[in-house]
């Protein structure tokens, strides 16, 4: 019995040491992270969230600079990319609408210096 008591002893000192040492004296600080580094549910999320800012304030070179975030393939892959993660996944329908929209507002987007005309 002594054995099993010293056993459990020295395994819940480990665990406790263990705990400490990664919150208190070497936690993990994440620094400069961008969306880019999330996984694809996260992303997602992002995109739609994005797609609500957008219904409302209609901004698309601000939508377009909030989709730039997401890394370095294009917004309209980004978009496309949640799209069939939000279908596979069950989103709601009108969440799948509202990005639906956004991905035919971002296939007609052009940037300002190519809107200007000489």
């Amino acid at each position: 019995m002594k054995r099993w008591l010293g056993f459990v002893i020295v395994i819940l000192v480990g665990i406790t040491a263990g705990l400490y040492y990664g919150w208190v004296i070497n936690p993990v600080r994440y620094v400069d992270t961008t969306p880019a580094t999330l996984r694809i549910d996260y992303k997602s999320d992002y995109v739609l969230m994005v797609a609500e800012v957008y219904r409302m304030d209609k901004s698309l070179d601000q939508t377009m600079r909030r989709l730039g975030f997401l890394g370095a393939k294009s917004p309209l892959d980004s978009v496309q990319e949640a799209i069939i993660f939000a279908t596979q996944k069950g989103y709601t329908d009108s969440d799948l609408a509202q990005m639906r929209a956004l991905e035919k507002a971002v296939q007609t987007w052009k940037p300002f210096f190519e809107q200007v005309t000489p």
